[in-house]
């Protein structure tokens, strides 16, 4: 029986959710979680972690200072973990840590994950995984999603099309489907909450719309909705990959000349309408025949956005129920950082960790770069 750590620290710049878990040569993904911990970003680590999003003065120094300080907040993470479980560090084989994207430009041929491994390795005395992305770029691919490859590993049932959607900064989707030549598809289908919580911090000074209530209480305005979704990103078909690069609040304040009569809470709901049906467009188009949607991420908590998320969904003809992962037994919040401690297993194991079908890579790749303890 081995250990592995996994974390992850998404676009919507929360925090890192870590679990720890045992692995061992069981058919299937071979986890079994005993212990899941959050540690949140602070205000001023946010901060810096948006300005690099964008061109600015000494971007190398604050992105060097910036990985330094992610570095301690995943080892603040790992330290809680292994506390609640009360292993020592030199039972866990390696942690899986994802880093902090900060640029994501596959058609340039590089993607930035920033966090200082070397620390993390240093402060933790674990060996350390990291830069999953950087080979699957290499090898031609988009870098993202990641996430298919385990989804099929945790959630596949044969003999039944399902789709996995997990929601957080950007959406995207693993399409489950043991009847097909492929059995797994996916790729990202343009912002999941990025939008919402960017629009719900500047009028109300809230980090996110609990349960999409302030979204509820306004109307999707079908004009702004058209511009939004006339965005090219959403015709291109996969694979395809996004992030703040392109769907950032410069985007979003571009599209909203021309409607700014409209209600602060009316924009909000249309910025929910465009996750909902640009997610079901992309459904409906590759998998038609998908009988229920499991949502992970941060999205799961949007109830507003599931209920519009369905109802696109049967707009469109898909007869799917809409729930989240819980349903299947692993809390949305625990997903991703699963993923990453199956890719650390993975890269242990010496085994492929993409899937050429969905980054659109030239082959299976090892991905990772180790740092020893």
């Amino acid at each position: 029986m081995k250990h592995y750590i996994g974390m992850m620290s998404g676009t919507s710049l929360d925090g890192v959710d870590g679990v720890l878990v045992s692995a061992d040569d069981t058919p299937g993904h071979g986890l079994r979680m005993l212990a899941a911990a959050y540690q949140p970003f602070d205000d001023a680590l946010r901060a810096a972690a948006m300005a690099l999003q964008a061109a600015g003065e000494d971007e190398l120094h604050r992105d060097a200072l910036l990985a330094n300080r992610i570095a301690r907040v995943y080892a603040d993470c790992a330290n809680e973990l292994l506390a609640s479980t009360g292993l020592r560090a030199d039972a866990i084989r390696a942690i899986g840590a994802h880093g902090q994207t900060v640029r994501h430009r596959p058609e340039l041929g590089y993607t930035r994950q920033t966090i200082n491994p070397a620390l993390l390795a240093e402060l933790c005395g674990i060996d350390v995984i990291a830069d999953f992305r950087s080979r699957d770029i290499a090898a031609g691919g988009q870098g993202a999603p990641l996430v298919p490859a385990f989804h099929q590993a945790l959630f596949a049932q044969p003999g039944e099309c399902r789709v996995v959607a997990n929601i957080g900064g950007i959406s995207n989707i693993s399409i489950l489907d043991e009847t097909a030549a492929t059995t797994v598809t996916g790729f990202d289908t343009g912002p999941g909450n990025m939008l919402m919580d960017g629009w719900i911090l500047r009028h109300q000074n809230l980090a996110f719309d609990a349960g999409g209530a302030w979204a509820a209480s306004g109307t999707a305005h079908a004009g702004l909705l058209a511009v939004l979704r006339s965005e090219a990103f959403f015709a291109r078909p996969p694979p395809k990959s996004t992030g703040r690069d392109l769907f950032d609040m410069t985007w979003l304040d571009s599209r909203l000349r021309g409607f700014d009569a409209l209600a602060p809470a009316d924009v909000q709901a249309t910025l929910l309408a465009l996750t909902a049906t640009t997610m079901a467009d992309a459904i409906a188009a590759a998998a038609p025949a998908a009988l229920a949607v499991y949502v992970c991420g941060g999205g799961a908590f949007n109830l507003h956005l599931l209920a519009q998320l369905e109802r696109a969904l049967h707009a469109c003809g898909v007869r799917a129920v809409v729930t989240s992962t819980a349903a299947l037994g692993v809390s949305p919040t625990h997903v991703e950082a699963l993923a990453f401690a199956w890719l650390a297993r993975r890269f242990d194991q010496r085994q492929s960790g993409n899937l050429p079908a969905v980054t659109g890579a030239s082959g299976a790749r090892i991905l990772g770069a180790l740092y020893p303890a």
